[in-house]
């Protein structure tokens, strides 16, 4: 049997603080927040390993959802420069982990996702007792416009698109966080928002799945 309380600590100590992610407050959230509570029972053993962990499989035409490398998240969220006082926007946030380790950090959180995994985020938020987590139900690509503007957005994916309706639910100085994938490989990007415009700048080379409603239009061949 697994011992669970082990593999978050090597978790922590093996996969984020060797990969550079020195932020305390991000490590010490991840050691937290119990991240096998937020997979399918029958991947437990699963949870704290170096994948993107499947939370939700691609049946009924679905598109197949999971959780990211705790690597990649760590360094996604040590770069958003997070701040106690920040109100932030998990695009994504498929069965809430990322929005509870968010929790640990800032001080509001509105974790999006479409069905049926909202419903499940919410359930497994409500059980962890993150009090400053909203969860809303709704269209990745189209953010929350209702409740921003946000000072740091995560995208909890890949995007082959640059997130132009995301860029535009940012307060002034905010920033947003995402894996851009334009071919093979992907790049951790940071997004700036100065008086009404964004610049971008890359971080790290990573690989996530490419989140519905991200994805590049097809083109057209003749």
């Amino acid at each position: 049997m697994v011992d669970l309380v082990e593999a978050r600590r090597m978790m922590v100590t093996g996969q984020v603080r060797t990969n550079d992610v020195t932020d305390l407050r991000v490590q010490e959230a991840m050691l937290e927040v119990v991240r096998e509570r937020f997979v399918p029972p029958e991947r437990q053993a699963l949870a704290y390993l170096d994948l993107d962990v499947p939370v939700l499989d691609g049946a009924e035409g679905r598109q197949p959802r999971c959780l990211l490398k705790p690597m990649v998240l760590a360094k996604l969220l040590q770069a958003a420069d997070l701040d106690a006082g920040d109100h932030v926007l998990d695009v994504g946030c498929a069965t809430g982990y990322s929005s509870a380790v968010l929790s640990r950090i800032v001080r509001s959180v509105v974790a999006l996702e479409e069905e049926p995994l909202a419903r499940v985020a919410g359930a497994a938020l409500a059980e962890f007792g993150a009090r400053n987590v909203t969860v809303s139900a709704g269209r990745l690509i189209d953010g929350c416009p209702s409740q921003a503007p946000f000072d740091v957005i995560l995208v909890n994916g890949a995007t082959e698109v640059v997130p132009q309706t995301l860029l535009g639910q940012l307060k002034d100085r905010g920033r947003l966080v995402c894996v851009l994938r334009r071919g093979p490989v992907g790049k951790a990007t940071i997004y700036r928002s100065v008086g009404g415009h964004s610049s971008a700048h890359t971080l790290f080379d990573a690989a996530a799945p490419v989140l519905p409603g991200f994805a590049k239009p097809a083109e057209f061949v003749f």
